[in-house]
């Protein structure tokens, strides 16, 4: 058993794992909404969206992580200003938006001969150099997630299958819609330094999306994402230390997997066939209607 417990004997690679958890449970706050909505464009965007801030943060001298959280949040804003203050779809914005910070970004790239930020890094993660302090900021994102998600569970309840239901009731579906906004925000931002923008979506959508074909409430998914996110970490590291891999692209990689054998799993539970029953009279249907599977949020 010493090839499952060695690579984390390693204070660096035991802190990868540490990261890697945190984040699993982040996103699977996160990305459970995402998944419920159909916001997969809008993490998309935002992911992508951090690199002007992550790019001047680099050139000042300043935070990584402090810059990808600001060019974030004004992405968050200028996607709820667009769609609030125009005619315009929620998808339109979003597109704007994503083209012009990712330009404006490649702009703050080239605009130093000398810039030598790692991009490789932040596009596809750099976990193995998570430092002590990284993993303060990780878990204070990870509660202040729990938290958003224990307060505004009613009204995002509400927001996710009837919005008009929501404004009915009272529960704010615009004030609603900033604060997951905000969480998928804060997701977005907490996993680039353990996958990277480009493949943040390998524990922000896979986890949750392998759940919902499986849970029948909306707790039953998260609780379920966060375990599946947390294995497909502690996989990822242990293949990427034994193979030789890129460890973020590897827990990325293994979280999709896991995502399709679910996939399968499910396609093979829904096409069993049903027991043939012979029919009481002539009249009688040759199979009975399949159940519909319940849901509770």
């Amino acid at each position: 058993m010493e090839w499952l417990t060695d690579p984390f004997q390693v204070s660096f690679v035991a802190r990868a794992l540490w990261a890697g958890l945190l984040v699993s449970a982040t996103c699977a706050l996160a990305g459970t909404w995402v998944v419920l909505r159909g916001m997969a464009f809008l993490g998309d965007a935002m992911s992508h969206g951090m690199l002007p801030g992550v790019a001047l943060a680099s050139l000042l001298g300043g935070s990584l992580f402090a810059g990808g959280a600001l060019s974030a949040v004004v992405m968050a804003l200028g996607v709820t200003a667009v769609t609030r203050w125009s005619r315009l779809s929620q998808d339109t914005g979003i597109g704007l938006l994503f083209v012009w910070m990712l330009s404006l970004g490649v702009i703050i790239v080239s605009y130093s001969p000398s810039f030598a930020v790692d991009l490789t890094g932040f596009l596809f993660g750099d976990v193995l150099a998570v430092r002590p302090r990284d993993l303060a900021v990780l878990g204070g994102a990870a509660v202040c997630a729990a938290a958003v998600s224990l307060l505004g569970h009613r009204a995002f309840v509400a927001l996710a299958f009837d919005p008009r239901k929501a404004a009915t009731l009272g529960l704010r579906p615009r004030l609603a819609h900033a604060a997951m906004l905000g969480l998928v925000t804060l997701a977005v931002v907490a996993s680039f330094h353990v996958v990277g923008t480009l493949l943040v979506f390998g524990l922000l959508i896979a986890p949750p999306a392998a759940m919902a074909l499986w849970a029948r409430g909306i707790p039953a998914i998260m609780l379920g994402a966060a375990v599946l996110g947390s294995a497909a970490t502690f996989t990822g590291l242990l293949a990427s230390w034994h193979l030789g891999t890129a460890a973020g692209a590897t827990v990325a990689a293994i979280a999709v997997a896991l995502f399709f054998l679910s996939a399968l799993a499910a396609g093979l539970r829904d096409c069993r066939p049903a027991r043939a029953e012979q029919p009481s009279t002539p009249d009688a249907p040759d199979r009975a209607p399949k159940k519909e599977q319940e849901f509770t949020p």
